[in-house]
């Protein structure tokens, strides 16, 4: 078969798969789903009320046409995002593809489907909840590095500028259970069984959105079939880590009220995690 056929195979076998198993083996969380999520983030990593960890990853295409700059990203290379959120057992609850690769992990967040979705309270996120053993409510929770923005519902680390000994714990709660234990590890087991997703995918933007998520969707159903199995690729992701970290203050939220609120439950984090190592 010539090149041509082969790609056009490809990319309808891509689709096919999506569309007959994304409902399956991605589907749009249910309230029932995110507690779930919640109990399995303070079993694993001692993170509660955690409904995922955030984090965006360059894969790297052919040079678009007539795309000028768009593309290109601080690594070198012209790429799309992939913005992903992981579960604790290191599988995708939702994916955003097809961000150009100019954009930064918080540019990226906050023009995506996702970051409109939870805002706008539209992905049925649970109302807030107890931390266990006390009576203090708070919101559930993504968490992210320094590249997102602080909000009620998405915490990010202290920058360093303004660390003590309890800040700089809760950085280390949040780190453990987002960077090798999640999110990164999630990305990194992705990157390892599926080599394409670490050269160039010389095909349109367009195509090369739906075989990402096509991978993305495969993995999932590798993870739910073969459990830990693949544990050994995860630090396979840890060289790749992103430079768009911020170390300023926080990002300001939308909204003086809004980031109040994101401070102030970040706070009770602080505490909550000082109280129970």
């Amino acid at each position: 078969m010539g090149a041509c056929t082969v790609a056009k195979i490809v990319h309808e076998t891509c689709l096919v798969i999506w569309e007959e198993l994304v409902n399956e083996f991605m589907p749009v969380p249910t309230k029932e789903h995110w507690e779930k999520v919640s109990v399995d983030y303070n079993d694993k990593w001692g993170f509660p009320n955690c409904i995922g960890s955030i984090d965006g990853k360059h894969c790297q295409i052919k040079c678009p046409k007539n795309s000028g700059s768009s593309h290109f990203n601080y690594l070198k290379y012209f790429s799309l995002v992939l913005q992903g959120v992981a579960d604790a057992d290191k599988k995708f609850i939702i994916i955003d593809v097809g961000a150009r690769g100019k954009q930064s992990d918080g540019g990226t967040f906050a023009s995506s489907k996702l970051c409109n979705l939870i805002s706008n309270n539209n992905l049925n996120v649970p109302p807030e909840k107890h931390l266990p053993g006390t009576n203090i409510k708070v919101p559930y929770v993504l968490i992210g590095d320094e590249a997102y923005p602080l909000k009620p519902y998405l915490m990010r680390p202290f920058p360093s500028r303004v660390l003590n000994p309890a800040r700089e714990y809760f950085n280390e709660r949040l780190s453990s259970a987002r960077l090798c234990k999640c999110i990164e590890c999630t990305f990194g087991i992705l990157r390892a069984k599926w080599r394409l997703l670490g050269k160039d995918i010389e095909v349109s933007p367009k195509k090369a959105v739906v075989i990402i998520k096509c991978k993305c969707l495969l993995h999932n159903i590798i993870r739910e079939k073969d459990g830990n199995s693949d544990v050994d690729y995860c630090n396979v992701m840890i060289d790749q880590r992103n430079n768009w970290e911020n170390e300023g203050m926080d990002h300001p939220a939308r909204g003086a009220n809004s980031l109040q609120r994101a401070k102030e439950i970040r706070n009770v984090y602080v505490d909550y995690f000082l109280n129970n190592p």
